[in-house]
């Protein structure tokens, strides 16, 4: 059987560098080398793109940056002919065709729809969502108005945007009860979100925000506890387990996500099998309201009183072999090296 060329994309100009890293590592490390011959892209900070022939383990640490003689450098060429990497070594450019992409970078200019514009225009099968979903489940805002059409659940929210006067903050914020989450609209990991309990408090949240992004949520807190669904599939959906995220005080920032410090994942969730179905179906609901398209994980809130209220999709959840999305399909028997030859399938399908 022909092994499929598989160019895995990681790091990137993004916030979530380190946070890729990791997955890609963990994405490389578990692909089956008998079906797949897997060509590991790294994308600096800077946003210059090598081909890296180095050891997986470099990944992690960022190390691979510093290995000068496994790194080519290269570009995504989208001459639908070369259908893929056009390497730029001393002796002349050179081309190197791709089967698939996996683009294992997280948040801005990698999980918004913007690299996956790049590998369409290539010709080149995508893992995961394209260009239309990845954009929509990057933006809070317009993936809450989807789901809400849809008839799920969603916080009430304010906008606020760049440019505007700070005065204007009070009016927006009059018809929300505190406390409120204030988030940029296009960010992930939690990066510039803050909790205000207090009026006084919400310029300061604001301005933070803005250094993320031009467009501000100001969200009511939902009250209850965080719960998550990994979703797979396009016409067939496969659901795994819901799990849940107890925390100890404070919100699921970029500390506790990637570090765990005082919080706790449980896969299953400790809710009811009733519960459990009940928010399976509400993320089948937001995955197709929002056209995802061959995986995503779909966060929403439980509240006390067994309200279900949506949160956001992650078009690209982390990969590592602890993370969430692997951990709840591993929990319905699909094993890591297993969902890759899932993923990878519906990119290649007819």
């Amino acid at each position: 059987m022909k092994k499929l060329r598989l160019a895995v994309l990681f790091g990137g100009c993004s916030s979530e560098h380190e946070v890729s890293l990791q997955s890609a590592h963990g994405v490389l490390t578990h692909l089956d080398r008998e079906r797949y011959d897997p060509v590991p892209v790294g994308i600096t900070r800077e946003g210059r793109w090598f081909l890296y022939r180095g050891p997986c383990d470099a990944l992690p640490d960022g190390s691979w940056e510093k290995q000068a003689h496994f790194l080519t450098p290269a570009v995504l060429s989208p001459d639908r002919e070369t259908h893929g990497l056009l390497l730029l070594s001393p002796a002349g450019p050179s081309g190197l065709y791709l089967d698939a992409a996996f683009p294992v970078l997280h948040g801005r200019n990698g999980e918004d729809g913007t690299v996956q514009g790049l590998l369409e225009l290539a010709g080149i099968p995508v893992v995961g969502c394209g260009v239309l979903p990845s954009a929509l489940c990057m933006d809070k805002d317009m993936a809450h108005r989807l789901a809400a059409a849809a008839g799920v659940a969603v916080p009430r929210s304010a906008l606020f945007w760049a440019g505007e006067d700070f005065a204007r903050l009070p009016d927006r914020a009059a018809g929300l009860t505190y406390p409120l989450f204030v988030k940029p609209a296009r960010a992930g990991s939690s990066f510039g979100i803050s909790r205000v309990t207090d009026p006084a408090e919400l310029a300061a949240a604001v301005s933070a925000a803005l250094e993320h992004d031009v467009k501000v949520i100001l969200e009511e807190a939902v009250p209850g506890f965080e719960v998550g669904c990994a979703v797979l599939g396009r016409e067939e959906l496969t659901v795994g387990l819901v799990d849940e995220i107890e925390l100890k005080g404070g919100f699921f920032d970029y500390t506790e996500k990637y570090h765990l410090i005082t919080s706790s994942i449980h896969v299953p969730a400790r809710v009811s099998p009733e519960k459990t179905a009940e928010i399976q179906a509400a993320a089948r609901t937001v995955y197709r309201a929002l056209g995802c398209d061959s995986f995503a994980r779909v966060d929403l809130f439980l509240t006390p009183e067994g309200r279900v209220v949506f949160n956001e999709v992650n078009t690209i959840p982390g990969f590592t072999a602890h993370s969430r999305y692997p951990a709840m399909m591993a929990g319905i028997g699909l094993d890591f090296p297993a969902l890759l030859d899932r993923l990878v399938g519906l990119a290649v399908a007819p």
